[in-house]
C-alpha cells in the first residue's frame, strides 16, 4: 500500500474570549432571555388593557363608587403591571387579578386573559386545579371583605358578586385553557411519536443495510477468497516446480504468490469494513482478547522482532467486555494498520503506540520519526485504502480519526473512540436517503395560521367572557339584597352615618340625579347627603293613583357624619 499523501494541517479553533461567559438578561415580561420585542409587546398590551379597563368601569361604574379618584388610578396602575408580567409570572399574575377584580370588577376581563394562558401553560392537573380554585377563592373573599367599605353592599352580596366573577373570570376560562393545554400537549406527543416511527424506520433501514453488507462480506470471502487461496497455493507448487527446471521464471511466480498474498490480505481490510464489526471474517477473527492491552502488547513485540524500534505506553484500565467488540476491534485494528505502515514505508523509524482508555473514549496515538533510509521502491500493489477503511470503522462508532504527516518527517495517526453508555448515539448514520425536513416549512405556515387563529379566539373569547359578565352583573344586581334586619333600625336625626346605611339601602347614583335641584334646600353645614332608593311612589313609600306619575325620595342629610335632616319628597317621573 502506498503511502498516504499528507493532510494540509488543520487551521487553529477560533480562541474564546476570557474570562466568564455573562448570563442572558432575563426579561420580566416574558420566560425568554430580554428582546426589544417584549417591551414593545408589553407597552402594546397595558394600551390595550387600559382601554378596555376604562371600557368596562364605564359600563359598571356603580361598583367603584365608594373609591377615591386617586385610588381608582392606583388600582388601574397595579391591574396594568399585573397584566403585563403574566407571561414571566403566569399563577401569581392571576391570583393578584384576580385579588383585584373582587375589590373592584371592571378588572374582571383582564382576569380571564390571565386565566387562559395560566391554564394552560400547567400541565399538572392538582396544580392546576389548585391555581383556579385559589383564584376563585380570592375573589370571593375580597369581594365580600371589600362590599361594604366600597359600598357596594352587604357581604352577602359581595359573596354572590365574587362567585359570579369567578365562575366568568376564572373557572369558563381556565377550563378552555385546560383544554387547549390538553390538545398541545397531545400534539407534541403525536409529533414525537411520528418522529420515533420514523426514527425506527431509519433504523431499520440501517439494520438493512448492516445485514447487506454482512451477505456481501460473506460471499466475498467464500468466493473471491477461496479462488484467491487456490492461486496462492497453485503459485507456491509453481514456484518450487520452475526452482527446478526453469529458473529464470522462478522470480515471477515469486511475484504472483506475493501479489497473490498481498490481495488476500486487502481482501480482509475490505471485508473488516463491509462486515458486521463485531464478528470479522478470515483468519484474524475477533477474540476475547482483541484490543486488550495483552493483545497491543504482542502487536508491538512482533514489530521490534522486525527491527523496528516501538516504544509503548497504556493509561487507565484495560478493555474488556464493557467497551464491546466493535470498540476492541477498532483499537487493534488502527495499532495493526499503522504498525503495518511503518513496516512498509519507513523502516527503522522510531515509533511511540500510545493508549489511553478514560471513561468516555479510549484514544489511541501512533507516530513514528522519518526513516533512517529512503524507503524501497513501491511494488504497485496496494490500494491506499487501509486508512480510508480505519477513518469509516471509527467514523461508524461515533469516534474521530485523523492521519497526516509530522512536521520533522514522520508520520501521526490519531483514532478517538467512545466508549460511554452514550457512544452508540454519537455514531454516525450509515449512508442513506436523508429524512425530509419540513420544520421551516411547517413554521413558516403554522406560526401565521397560528397567530391568525390566536386573534380570532382572543377577540371571540373575550366577547364571550364580556357577555357573561354582563349578564352575571345582571343577574347579581337584580337579587341585590337590601339591609342585614338584625342590623335595620328606625332611623332617627343624631344618628352616625354608619348606622344610618346599615339600616337603609344603599345610595343610589340614579335617585340622586333625579332629585337634583328638586326638594327642599339641603340644611346650612351639610357636609353630605344619602340618597336610597327606598321605591313606591307617594311621599311615604306607597302608591296611589293620583301620584302613579311621581316617585318618592327620601334624602338624608349629614353633619359631620351626623344625621341632622330627613327629607320626603317626591319627582316626576320620566316617560316617553
Amino acid at each position: 500500500m502506498p503511502h498516504p499523501a499528507p493532510h494540509p494541517p488543520l487551521p487553529p479553533p477560533p480562541s474564546r474570549p476570557s474570562g466568564p461567559a455573562l448570563p442572558p438578561r432575563r426579561s420580566p415580561f416574558s420566560p425568554e432571555p430580554y428582546t426589544t420585542w417584549h417591551l414593545i409587546r408589553a407597552a402594546l398590551e397595558a394600551l390595550a388593557g387600559g382601554a378596555l379597563l376604562l371600557l368596562t368601569y364605564t359600563g359598571i361604574s356603580s361598583a367603584v363608587t365608594g373609591l377615591p379618584r386617586g385610588g381608582k388610578i392606583a388600582y388601574g396602575v397595579a391591574v396594568l403591571l399585573t397584566l403585563v408580567v403574566r407571561r414571566r409570572f403566569p399563577v401569581g399574575s392571576l391570583l393578584v387579578l384576580a385579588a383585584l377584580a373582587g375589590a373592584m370588577p371592571p378588572a374582571g376581563l383582564l382576569v380571564a386573559v390571565a386565566a387562559y394562558p395560566a391554564a394552560r401553560q400547567l400541565a399538572e392537573p392538582r396544580r392546576r386545579v389548585a391555581v383556579l380554585l385559589t383564584a376563585s377563592a380570592l375573589t370571593m373573599l375580597v369581594a365580600s371583605v371589600t362590599a361594604r367599605p366600597m359600598a357596594v353592599g352587604s357581604w352577602q352580596y359581595g359573596l354572590a358578586l365574587g362567585a359570579m366573577l369567578a365562575a366568568a373570570t376564572v373557572i369558563v376560562p381556565g377550563l378552555v385553557g385546560t383544554a387547549a393545554g390538553q390538545q398541545d400537549r397531545l400534539l407534541r406527543a403525536l409529533r414525537d411519536r411520528t418522529a420515533a416511527a420514523e426514527q425506527a424506520r431509519r433504523l431499520a433501514d440501517s439494520e438493512s443495510r448492516i445485514h447487506e453488507r454482512s451477505r456481501i462480506a460473506a460471499e466475498m470471502h467464500d468466493l473471491v477468497g477461496h479462488r484467491l487461496s487456490l492461486i496462492s497455493l497453485h503459485a507456491g507448487g509453481l514456484e518450487l516446480a520452475l526452482g527446478k527446471q526453469a529458473p529464470d521464471l522462478r522470480d515471477e511466480a515469486t511475484l504472483l504468490r506475493k501479489a497473490t498474498r498481498d490481495a488476500m490480505n486487502e481482501l480482509r481490510e475490505v471485508l473488516g469494513v463491509l462486515g458486521p464489526l463485531g464478528r470479522d471474517t478470515g483468519t484474524n477473527a475477533l477474540t476475547d482478547a482483541t484490543g486488550t492491552r495483552p493483545d497491543i502488547e504482542a502487536l508491538v513485540e512482533e514489530s521490534r522482532g522486525g527491527g523496528i524500534p516501538v516504544a509503548f505506553t497504556w493509561e487507565g484500565p484495560d478493555l474488556g467486555a464493557a467497551e464491546g467488540p466493535s470498540v476492541r476491534r477498532a483499537v487493534h485494528r488502527v495499532v495493526r494498520e499503522s504498525l503495518t505502515n511503518v513496516h512498509r514505508y519507513a523502516t527503522g523509524a522510531q515509533v511511540t503506540v500510545a493508549v489511553a482508555h478514560t471513561d468516555d473514549e479510549v484514544r489511541i496515538a501512533v507516530r513514528n520519526g522519518a526513516p533512517p533510509r529512503p524507503p524501497a521502491a513501491a511494488t504497485g500493489l496496494g490500494t491506499g485504502r487501509g486508512l480510508v477503511g480505519l477513518r469509516e470503522r471509527v467514523a461508524l462508532l461515533g469516534g474521530t480519526f485523523d492521519a497526516a504527516a509530522a512536521p520533522g518527517g514522520g508520520f501521526d495517526v490519531t483514532a478517538a473512540i467512545p466508549t460511554g453508555p452514550d457512544a452508540a448515539s454519537r455514531a454516525e448514520p450509515l449512508p442513506g436517503p436523508p429524512l425530509p425536513d419540513t420544520t421551516a416549512e411547517e413554521g413558516a405556515v403554522g406560526g401565521i395560521q397560528g397567530r391568525i387563529a390566536g386573534v380570532l379566539t382572543t377577540v371571540l373569547g373575550m366577547g364571550g367572557v364580556a357577555l357573561m359578565l354582563g349578564l352575571g352583573l345582571g343577574l347579581v344586581s337584580e337579587a341585590r339584597p337590601g339591609p342585614d334586619l338584625a342590623e335595620r333600625q328606625e332611623v332617627q336625626v343624631g344618628m352616625t352615618k354608619d348606622e344610618v346605611e346599615r339600616s337603609v339601602p344603599s345610595d343610589s347614583e340614579a335617585v340622586r340625579a333625579a332629585a337634583a335641584g328638586r326638594g327642599p334646600a339641603v340644611p346650612a353645614g351639610t357636609t353630605s347627603c344619602l340618597y336610597p332608593y327606598v321605591g313606591g311612589s307617594g311621599g311615604d313609600g306607597t302608591a296611589d293613583e293620583e301620584s302613579a306619575d311621581r316617585f318618592a325620595v327620601t334624602r338624608y342629610c349629614f353633619r359631620d357624619d351626623v344625621l341632622t335632616a330627613i327629607d320626603h319628597f317626591t319627582v316626576p317621573l320620566a316617560r316617553p
